[in-house]
């Protein structure tokens, strides 16, 4: 009779304590508009590239795809593969929106170098152009550090167009990637 008692409370605490619990339990948070807009750079894509590293040198061309999804809501997250003059190289994008910071977060990383590039960034007034700035080493001198601002706009539901700055010395601003990306049908 002890244990039928005992086992009684041990299951109406158990219940008061899921009960307490699941009160308590904060309520989930939802994507914004802000991560909404992300959505609209994902799917599958084909990638054709362009890379003038220095100025002067001919450019690097190169043709790729990208399998980019939202995750949860939140994240875009884009899987980049190419080849660079022969070698396969294979790239992670992702994109959030930090609403507490208020601005465009995300992170690229590719296996050609070590570099975790870090972005912070922001939406313009028609929701289809998102701006990233960054630093990391120079292009043209990887024992300093540049600034580069990344664009990602959308021109149309089926193009979108990923473009490369490199901040000099002097403050001016040169173009070093450009991507042009077609959805897959």
């Amino acid at each position: 009779m002890k244990r039928i008692i005992n086992s009684g409370m041990a299951i109406g605490v158990m219940f008061c304590m899921v009960t307490i619990c699941h009160a308590q339990a904060p309520e989930m948070p939802q994507p914004t508009k802000e991560h909404e807009l992300l959505s609209q750079f994902a799917g599958e894509w084909t990638v054709t590239a362009e890379t003038v590293p220095t100025p002067g040198q001919e450019a690097f061309k190169c043709e790729g795809t990208e399998s980019a999804k939202m995750v949860g809501g939140f994240w875009l997250i884009g899987q980049g593969e190419s080849s660079l003059q022969g070698t396969p190289m294979n790239s992670v994008l992702t994109i959030g929106y930090d609403q507490a910071a208020k601005k465009y977060v995300g992170t690229f990383l590719c296996s050609m170098d070590s570099m975790l590039w870090k972005y912070d960034g922001s939406m313009d007034d028609s929701g289809r152009k998102l701006t990233l700035e960054t630093a990391g080493p120079s292009m043209l001198d990887p024992t300093k550090q540049a600034k580069y601002r990344e664009t990602l706009e959308l021109k149309d539901p089926d193009h979108k167009v990923f473009t490369s700055f490199m901040q000099g010395d002097d403050g001016s601003w040169t173009k070093i990637v450009t991507m042009e990306y077609r959805r897959k049908k």
